[in-house]
């Protein structure tokens, strides 16, 4: 049976560029402690947390990878609901500002099965892919 209702259009998060400008310099020093810094003076900038997740993740310290990774994955569902997005449709990898939830979704999914979530690595997992099968792509190989 063929669906006769249209895909819903995609959502594109705002840029917020004085939070990424914080985050390149965050990347310069390359610490913890300065990346925490950029998500506690941009709370809201999923980015932040999804290196903070990232980093957490790749030192083995997987709760407090699910933390972060949580927080950012949250912190992007509040911009994409403000944007417009009403619980589906397509999220782009391909837009920067993107980028922050999913990256934030992909750890959390990572983490999760760390921990012995299963259950909610596999539907994050399928969350990520159902908002752009690319983003998947992209970050499996990370």
């Amino acid at each position: 049976m063929q669906n006769l209702l249209p895909e819903p259009p995609a959502t594109l998060l705002p840029a917020d560029d004085k939070a990424a400008v914080a985050l390149a310099e965050a990347e310069r020093v390359d610490t913890d402690e300065a990346y925490a810094d950029v998500a506690g003076h941009f709370p809201t900038y999923s980015a932040a947390w999804a290196t903070l997740a990232a980093r957490a993740l790749t030192e083995g310290r997987y709760v407090t990878a699910y933390a972060y990774a949580r927080t950012g994955y949250h912190r992007g569902l509040d911009q994409l609901r403000r944007s417009g997005w009403k619980g589906h449709g397509p999220v782009p990898w391909s837009h920067e500002p993107n980028r922050g939830f999913l990256r934030s979704l992909h750890t959390l999914s990572r983490a999760a099965d760390e921990i012995g979530e299963s259950d909610e690595a596999a539907r994050c997992a399928q969350f990520l892919r159902d908002c752009d099968p690319a983003a998947g792509d992209a970050l499996s190989s990370v």
